[in-house]
């Protein structure tokens, strides 16, 4: 089965359509499928769903999604950063599922695993659980949130190989693994696509059996917020 494709349009051919939901790896501006999200820009596919930790910032990540319109909802748990999404947000152009970290991260992985719906204290007594199911398990209430089964999942890995196995660097691995095996069809971007065996198996974040198609390119890796200290006086 070819895995590696030539770039980031010829890799999202014939998987990419309107109206549907796309699990998104990243967090913050760290681990993002840049050049996946730069394609599905160009490609002009509307009314999708994206289950992210974020939508990056306004010029740069999901965030240029949201500047042409192309996205309908978010299922997030930070959007801080980018002020168009407040602006779509709080004019009601954009519907808006807010997830804690830690349940979206569940959720996901849940999907990946074929689970559809697992019980978290997480939320109890807040927004997040209104028009949930309520259990009680020893004396606790738990809210029920279900599984992630998304259409497509993009990721942005460090190195693969052709066969789709996946080294990610450091933090980098955030929400890219558990988004990549919740879509029924992921496509992952990485920076350097190695041989056929060069990779410590004992070193693979995540097999090949959950990737469909790779590409490789360079990648800009901004910094999402700045910190610099003062020159000290000689």
């Amino acid at each position: 089965m070819k895995k590696v494709y030539a770039n980031a349009a010829e890799a999202l051919d014939g998987v990419l359509s309107d109206g549907m939901m796309i699990a998104a790896g990243g967090f913050g501006l760290c681990g993002i499928p840049e050049l996946l999200l730069e394609a599905i820009k160009d490609a002009g596919a509307q009314n999708l769903t994206f289950a992210s930790n974020n939508a990056g910032v306004d010029d740069f990540g999901i965030g240029i999604l949201l500047q042409t319109k192309q996205v309908k909802k978010m299922i997030s748990s930070y959007v801080g950063e980018n002020a168009e999404f407040m602006r779509q947000y709080l004019s009601g152009e954009l519907e808006l599922e807010f997830n804690p970290q830690g349940t979206l991260a569940e959720r996901m992985r849940a999907g990946g695993a074929g689970i559809p719906g697992f019980y978290t204290k997480t939320g109890v007594g807040t927004v997040i659980a209104e028009g949930k199911e309520h259990k009680d398990f020893n004396g606790e209430t738990y809210i029920l949130e279900e599984g992630i089964f998304a259409d497509l999942a993009i990721v942005k890995a460090w190195k693969a190989d052709d066969t789709g196995n996946l080294v990610f660097r450091k933090t980098a691995r955030n929400f890219n693994v558990p988004a990549a095996t919740c879509g029924k069809i992921c496509v992952a971007e990485v920076e350097e696509i190695v041989p056929r065996g060069s990779l410590d198996p004992d070193m693979i974040h995540l097999p090949g059996i959950y990737v469909h198609r790779i590409i490789q390119g360079s990648h800009e890796k901004r910094i999402e917020q700045r910190t610099t200290r003062k020159k000290e006086d000689a």
